[in-house]
């Protein structure tokens, strides 16, 4: 995190750009008063513990906004498109990330 969350986000927020965590620390700075530095923690902490939850092999669900679930892939035969020759694809965990329908809602409009 660059700059602990300083004020980005301004009128034209979300068009066109990206949110980052700096964007959602001064968010809670801005909303709960908390100081930068502490905003920038619980930002943290909660991307925290989203990471080791799903490193765990667990799903994540945020109410109103999706979950991240997590796949396990087995082992297939691909083909190179350029020789034609198959090649062994090894067995791998995926995350895939599914909007939940408020969320699809709000992207729609």
């Amino acid at each position: 995190m660059a700059d602990l969350g300083l004020a980005r986000m301004g009128k034209d927020a979300g068009v066109g750009g990206t949110l980052t965590r700096a964007d959602l620390a001064d968010v809670v700075h801005r909303e709960l008063g908390l100081s930068r530095a502490e905003s920038a923690s619980v930002v943290e902490r909660v991307l925290h513990h989203m990471c080791h939850s799903l490193a765990d092999g667990n799903n994540v669900k945020i109410s109103g906004f999706g979950s991240f679930i997590l796949r396990d892939k087995g082992e297939r035969v691909g083909r190179n498109p350029k020789t034609g020759v198959e090649v062994p694809i090894a067995p791998r965990r995926v995350m895939t990330f599914r909007a939940s329908q408020i969320m699809r809602d709000r992207i729609a409009k």
